[in-house]
């Protein structure tokens, strides 16, 4: 049975972002691929797209604040929404900012929720 895009786009949106972790590893496993690269071409139109005034705010910040106590844990969580190496990961998590640049809202309170669940203060702008 092939499932059409639309529906395998419904299954990962229902994930968790642990479990979505969980299969853009094994993806890249694989297929012998990378996601790091395509996370950051997506982030590049899209944040020229939060520079546009627009009426009602459409497009959201994601803020690190604090790593809290579960540091690692949270780590963990900014990669998977990065895709940045442990270390990067590491240094933006211990300094705290920006995660997510221009998401939409539903997309960042997801986000919030799942750093929120890793231990981390997060707000969005």
């Amino acid at each position: 049975m092939s499932l059409s895009n639309e529906q395998i786009l419904e299954a990962i949106g229902s994930k968790t972002l642990v479990e979505v972790m969980e299969l853009v590893k094994a993806f890249e496993e694989k297929f012998g691929v990378s996601a790091a690269a395509p996370v950051a071409v997506a982030a590049g139109p899209a944040a020229a797209g939060a520079a546009a005034p627009a009426e009602e705010q459409t497009e959201f910040n994601v803020v690190l604040k604090s790593a809290g106590e579960k540091k690692v844990e949270v780590i963990k969580v900014v990669r998977a929404i990065t895709g940045l190496g442990l270390k990067e990961a590491k240094d933006l998590t211990e300094a705290g900012g920006t995660v997510k640049e221009g998401a939409s809202k539903e997309d960042a309170e997801k986000i919030k929720k799942d750093l929120e669940a890793a231990g981390a203060t997060v707000e969005v702008k």
